[in-house]
């Protein structure tokens, strides 16, 4: 479970700063990083530091596939870990 909790909190960070790189490089007509990355991250794992990131930078908010695909995938990851946590106390 540490390794575990290691790994997330490390993809969530990871979510979070590139969707924030992404946000100021749409503000400054930069290079993108493509939604396909984006979405992996939020898949791996991050879906938690994706969500904050769309938050808390505005970012991504009016595209459908981010705002009902990353809720779900946190749902579903949250899920995941807690049945996890559970069956390693056993």
């Amino acid at each position: 479970m540490k390794i575990l909790a290691i790994y997330l909190v490390a993809i969530n960070a990871a979510a979070f700063v590139v969707m924030a790189v992404d946000k100021y490089r749409a503000q400054h007509q930069q290079w993108r990083v493509r939604e396909f990355t984006l979405m992996l991250l939020a898949l791996l794992g991050g879906s938690l530091g994706t969500l904050l990131a769309m938050c808390a930078c505005h970012h991504k908010t009016q595209h459908k596939k981010f705002t009902i695909l990353v809720p779900l995938l946190l749902v579903l990851q949250t899920v995941l870990v807690v049945v996890l946590a559970i069956a390693s106390k056993q």
